[in-house]
């Protein structure tokens, strides 16, 4: 007998450690959890096995921990983390190498969309509007002049080729009596050509006589120039594209407005109004996660409450999670939905997000379950009797899980089922039942 149990706890202790396939990654992850789990209670079984025999007692009954069947609510969670930020933010910059002359507000400030926030030095700016108007109206007085030019000389390139093509008309008919030679026509004629060219020269827009067309671009080039000058101009009055609390100023009269310390933005803006967690799924979680979600959220700030939120969004792309890690993780987003959570942008936060819930549901421990090539069984103690009992499974928490009966009527709630099933557990053995505390 005390050989046997030295087998016992040598065969225990080999199917506990024995590493499953990789081709079952996703199984073996789930049971390899639940070996964590139960690994301890199973030990100690052993332990206590070896202690029985080597001691001399003789049973052939097997001591097994057993718990009662519970039926209640489980729920799955993922737990995740990521830091908490508004629903909306921007960061203000200006393009203009100028001097901050004024600013109008502090970190912390609530703005509105449009609102001032700082003030340029625009004198150098003013000048530069002042030269491009200059340089527009010259352009454009330029236009008009050469459009008179092109009214009243195709009028008279007009009035020309009308007199030609007359005197050509009269010359040709004399010629066809006689009384003028054949010179005489063919001089006639290149005049009323000569007119005719002159009159084509002009370009017509419309069908009316138009300057040329470098003069109009000229206008549109100035104009141009004018309306990139004049909103320079009307950058030095910095607003707030968002409406929004102001959480950064970085900032400083007499600094240059496009040139501020390490490349930061002249304003930080975020609507924190509404707050939103960004997190990072794992590739092997994201397919238990969708928008709608429910999740709970703590965080340091919090002191022991608990705030709500639902999962918003999930990226449609992985991206590398880092750290010389070859997993992949999604990118995906909390937003909070309690008014007055407690919660501030700028910390990080924890979220556990529902995944999955049953009520009235049958619940045993995750080491319970034991899952073979030829099913999933949990292991039910009758008397001093072992029933083997099929079973399907469903929700899992992080320390039990959903055993759905596949004959109905096999579970009862109440009924003893071992605590930590293993591969050396067969249907009808003879086992000694020991209510686990």
């Amino acid at each position: 007998m005390e050989e046997q149990n030295r087998d016992l706890v040598d065969i225990q202790m080999e199917e506990l450690m024995r590493e499953e396939p990789a081709s079952a990654k996703k199984k073996t992850r789930r049971f390899s959890r639940r070996k964590k789990l139960c690994i301890g209670g199973a030990a100690a079984l052993v332990l206590f096995l070896a202690a029985r025999g080597l001691g001399g007692g003789g049973s052939a009954a097997v001591s097994v921990p057993v718990v009662p069947l519970q039926v209640g609510t489980i729920t799955e969670e993922l737990t995740v983390s990521g830091p908490v930020s508004g629903t909306d933010s921007v960061d203000v910059v200006s393009g203009i190498h100028a001097e901050v002359s004024e600013i109008l507000v502090k970190e912390g400030d609530r703005v509105e969309a449009g609102q001032l926030l700082a003030v340029i030095n625009s004198e150098d700016l003013q000048k530069e509007v002042d030269i491009a108007q200059n340089a527009c109206d010259l352009a454009e007085a330029a236009f008009r002049e050469q459009q008179i030019l092109a009214e009243n000389g195709y009028a008279k390139a007009a009035q020309d080729y009308e007199a030609a093509r007359t005197a050509y008309e009269r010359t040709s008919a004399l010629f066809q009596s006689g009384s003028v030679s054949q010179l005489d026509l063919e001089t006639a004629a290149n005049q009323m050509q000569d007119a005719q060219r002159e009159l084509r020269a002009y370009r017509l827009v419309d069908g009316k006589p138009a300057a040329p067309e470098s003069y109009e671009l000229q206008i549109q080039s100035a104009r141009y120039e004018l309306d990139k000058r004049k909103e320079q101009l009307e950058n030095a009055r910095v607003t707030s594209p968002i409406a929004g609390t102001v959480v950064r100023v970085y900032a400083k009269v007499g600094r240059f407005a496009d040139d501020i310390e390490n490349d930061l933005p002249m304003f930080s803006i975020e609507n924190l109004d509404v707050l939103e967690m960004e997190i990072k799924i794992s590739e092997y979680s994201i397919g238990k996660v969708e928008t709608g979600q429910a999740a709970e959220i703590t965080a340091d700030i919090l002191d022991g409450k608990t705030a709500h939120g639902e999962v918003v969004s999930i990226s449609p792309t992985g991206e590398e999670k880092g750290g010389g890690s070859t997993e992949r993780v999604i990118p995906a987003a909390i937003r909070i939905t309690d008014a007055d959570s407690g919660l501030m942008a700028g910390i990080t936060a924890r979220a556990r997000i529902r995944i999955d819930q049953a009520e009235g549901a049958f619940i045993v421990p995750m080491g319970a379950v034991l899952e073979t090539d030829e099913g999933t069984w949990i292991f039910a103690a009758e008397g001093n009797r072992l029933k083997r009992i099929p079973v399907e499974t469903g929700v899992e928490s992080d320390v039990q899980i959903q055993v759905i009966p596949m004959e109905e009527g096999s579970l009862q709630e109440g009924m003893q089922i071992a605590a930590s099933a293993s591969a050396d557990m067969a249907d009808g053995m003879q086992v000694l039942a020991l209510p686990q505390a």
